[in-house]
């Protein structure tokens, strides 16, 4: 496969994505209700999500759990009962259909599990449509276009076939390009792996890897636990809510409703670098998952230097010393530096339910905390004797 190269260009739309609140895709409280013969259905219950440029997201859940769901809604196709979506600052929950069309051509490219490639085109005329649909590009420049992202994908030389005298993945393939041709900053794959086989499905998603890599954003519906794994960062959804992933990862004895619950008081906070989160002596009313960069726990000698007890990463937790053993730190915890941290916090009220809800997650925590607790002790005596 020929190594990816991507040409940037400016798109004249007024909708064009641009950062806004240093977050590409946020969803707020978006709620999606079917009818049925049984009664309201809640495909989406309150939904909050928010995805920042660059990332590569997976989208994990059981069937029915709303992983198509949640992706319609952020490509357009499907929208909120309730709830707003922005993608770059656009309220695409107020889009009129014709507007949504526009926008989504010029700003999304979307790949479907069964490749939705027209039969009677040919490929390349297949990979033109969206210039086409988008007015991007003059006529003469669609055909070069549609040929640089065929070869981006390694199909340029079936441009001139019928969809049908391909093979599934080459299909895939192709539908990937298409998905590319008005370069759009986000990807959003619907199960694209789900109808190809083990060797096919991997080179479709290394290929996804090496757009990540050339600066998309990319996410994706996976029934692969292998696949899901290797993103950046995975969303768990289940039964219309969404389980966060490091809560899931780090406490796997919660149930899924302690997990939807705990998930719901969590709150997203970010600290730039070399800020303090905790202060040594003060009091710890939250309990904080770090889920982007580290922070490190700081405690000070007898002559005032300051020295590293430890580094704590994403998907490890901090704040509970305080909250289990009276309120007050014993520790100084700031974000790295270097870069900013981001962490999901639970309040003390929170917390203690939850440690009651879940003894196992009580002795798991409890243990950590005296472990942790014995460590930083076993520091500041060396450090005093020095």
């Amino acid at each position: 496969m020929p190594m990816l190269k991507f040409l940037s260009r400016q798109m004249f739309t007024e909708r064009n994505i641009h950062r806004y609140d240093e977050y590409l895709i946020q969803m707020r409280n978006v709620v999606k209700a079917y009818e049925t013969e049984a009664g309201e259905f809640l495909a989406l219950k309150g939904i909050k999500l928010a995805i920042g440029e660059g990332e590569f997201v997976g989208v994990i859940g059981k069937s029915g759990s709303g992983k198509s769901t949640l992706i319609n809604m952020v490509s357009g196709i499907d929208r909120p009962t309730k709830g707003e979506v922005y993608i770059g600052g656009a309220p695409v929950h107020t889009y009129n259909e014709g507007e949504m069309a526009k926008w989504r051509g010029r700003n999304l490219g979307i790949v479907f599990q069964f490749f939705q490639l027209l039969p009677i085109l040919t490929v390349l005329e297949n990979v033109m449509l969206p210039m086409d649909f988008c007015h991007l590009y003059s006529p003469a420049q669609r055909r070069k276009r549609a040929y640089e992202v065929l070869d981006l994908v390694g199909v340029a030389e079936h441009g001139h076939k019928l969809p049908s005298q391909l093979s599934g993945g080459e299909q895939q393939r192709v539908a990937i390009a298409r998905a590319l041709a008005n370069d759009p900053p986000i990807i959003l794959a619907d199960e694209p792996t789900g109808n190809l086989d083990s060797k096919t499905s991997e080179r479709v998603f290394n290929l996804f890897e090496a757009l990540v890599t050339g600066g998309k954003t990319i996410v994706m519906v996976t029934h692969d636990s292998d696949q899901a794994k290797r993103v950046k960062r995975t969303i768990i959804i289940a039964d219309g809510e969404i389980i966060e992933e490091y809560l899931a990862r780090t406490f796997p004895s919660l149930t899924q409703q302690q997990l939807i619950w705990a998930t719901s008081k969590l709150q997203p906070q970010r600290y730039p670098s070399g800020s303090v989160i905790i202060q040594k002596g003060g009091p710890t009313d939250k309990f904080y998952i770090v889920t982007k960069g580290y922070v490190e726990v700081i405690l000070q000698s007898p002559d005032g230097q300051e020295f590293t007890v430890s580094r704590i990463e994403e998907g490890q937790y901090f704040g509970e010393i305080g909250l289990m053993r009276g309120g007050v730190s014993m520790a100084t915890v700031r974000a790295a530096a270097g870069s900013d941290v981001e962490v999901a916090a639970l309040d003390r009220e929170n917390f203690t339910n939850l440690i009651a809800e879940s003894q196992a997650t009580k002795k798991e925590i409890d243990l950590v905390a005296q472990r942790r607790l014995k460590e930083s002790l076993d520091l500041a005596k060396e450090t005093d004797n020095a």
